[in-house]
């Protein structure tokens, strides 16, 4: 199940103090499909980052459930991620001399013992339902853009994580991949009753949310 965001009185600065992320108050339910809009540079892809606990606060705090990761330190905030947290980047961000199955499996190595066969098992369940499962064993440097950007959302959903967080997932990728990767997504989250906080320019993507949210310069103005 996923987990509630609450978000109170959240700053984010950048260099000379300027200002780059204000929201005052934001409450996600658990389970919840959010689509995160709004001009380049107006601080989209800073609002998730903040939420992931990748970057650091002026002030405020950032509640996922019962535990308030903005309390935490860079280690803490590490391992919450680690446990709870599927991220999902533009750039697919994979390594090109691994097969699918050791791109998708990657956490395993990073995780406790007790944990790495189920994260690997995890690995290749998401890469067959994905569609990749004849492919797990094909170095990623022969894949499409589409098949690559299922590898890392395989990656990220191994671990069975509550939360999943994509930022532009489908910026790269042809009208047809994208809208097979929106359709993944929405139905995973629905399904598996994952928080889905993704951020993107995708009208596409927006309609497949529970709610819209919009920022500009900045601050939350809404929701479409």
């Amino acid at each position: 199940m996923g987990l509630a965001l609450s978000v109170r009185d959240l700053v984010v600065e950048g260099d000379r103090g300027r200002r780059l992320l204000r929201i005052g108050a934001l409450d996600i339910p658990a389970g919840s499909r959010i689509g995160v809009r709004g001009p380049s540079g107006a601080g989209k892809s800073t609002f998730l980052y903040a939420i992931a606990g990748l970057i650091a606060l002026k002030s405020g705090t950032v509640s996922w459930g019962a535990e308030a990761i903005s309390a935490k330190n860079a280690s803490e905030r590490a391992r919450f991620r680690r446990e709870r947290v599927g991220m999902i980047f533009q750039d697919f961000l994979l390594f090109e001399e691994l097969p699918a199955l050791g791109n998708a499996a990657l956490a395993a190595s990073y995780a406790a013992k007790a944990e790495r066969t189920r994260i690997a098992e995890g690995a290749a369940a998401m890469l067959a339902h994905l569609g990749l499962g004849d492919h797990r064993d094909r170095a990623v440097d022969s894949f499409s853009g589409g098949e690559r950007q299922r590898v890392a959302v395989s990656r990220a959903l191994a671990a069975d994580p509550p939360i999943i967080l994509a930022d532009e997932p489908t910026a790269s990728l042809d009208r047809a991949a994208a809208d097979r990767l929106i359709g993944d997504l929405a139905d995973l989250a629905e399904t598996r009753g994952k928080t889905l906080i993704a951020v993107s320019h995708d009208a596409a993507l927006h309609e497949r949310m529970d709610r819209v949210i919009d920022i500009v310069d900045g601050c939350w103005t809404g929701e479409g």
